[in-house]
């Protein structure tokens, strides 16, 4: 990988915004987290990472065995060590799992180290894009549609603590990015 590109592979576009700081994409599982931050890496111009692959690559398991191996308590304490050590890095775009923002050690070092952007989706989009691989670990015991709702309603006030709120939907994800990227330039948090 080159200096100007980021983990997908994908070119970073070196003369566009750039930012200080991590930015941090919470939300629940299937709002886009992923492929809008590979995205808006790009754009800004920034190295691109994922907190579920950089687990698994350390585990050298999927996310889904460490769950059935170990358990979610296990996983969280693995999570919260690999926020940590991609924060301590050059700033980045991090995509988070859906229940990193929800661990208080966790969410405060995003709060005081990186900006955090909630990527919000209502439960018929996540329904529908959970549904297109079978990979979560949370939604393998019971509806999915049931327990996203459930996540949505417990999670929603946490994710809410998040920098900046964005609605993320069925639409193109570039539209998201922009999004994305007016709220930030709004704020000042990034060069253009």
């Amino acid at each position: 990988m080159t200096a100007h590109e980021n983990e997908a592979g994908l070119k970073a576009d070196t003369a566009s915004p750039k930012s200080d700081k991590t930015i941090v994409l919470v939300g629940l599982m299937g709002a886009g987290k992923t492929t809008v931050g590979r995205r808006l890496a790009k754009k800004l111009g920034l190295e691109f990472a994922d907190s579920d692959f950089e687990i698994e690559k350390a585990a050298q398991m999927s996310v889904g065995e460490i769950f059935e191996t170990y358990g979610e308590e296990y996983f969280r304490a693995g999570e919260r060590r690999v926020i940590a050590r991609l924060m301590g890095g050059p700033s980045r775009v991090l995509a988070t799992g859906g229940g990193a923002f929800i661990n208080d050690e966790t969410r405060e070092l995003m709060k005081s180290e990186a900006i955090t952007i909630w990527l919000d989706a209502t439960l018929q989009v996540l329904v529908e894009r959970t549904g297109r691989r079978d990979t979560r670990p949370l939604l393998k015991n019971g509806d999915p549609e049931d327990i996203l709702k459930k996540l949505l309603q417990e999670r929603g006030p946490i994710y809410a603590e998040a920098d900046i709120h964005i609605q993320s939907s069925d639409g193109p994800h570039d539209e998201v990015v922009d999004a994305i990227i007016a709220a930030l330039e709004q704020r000042d948090l990034v060069n253009v």
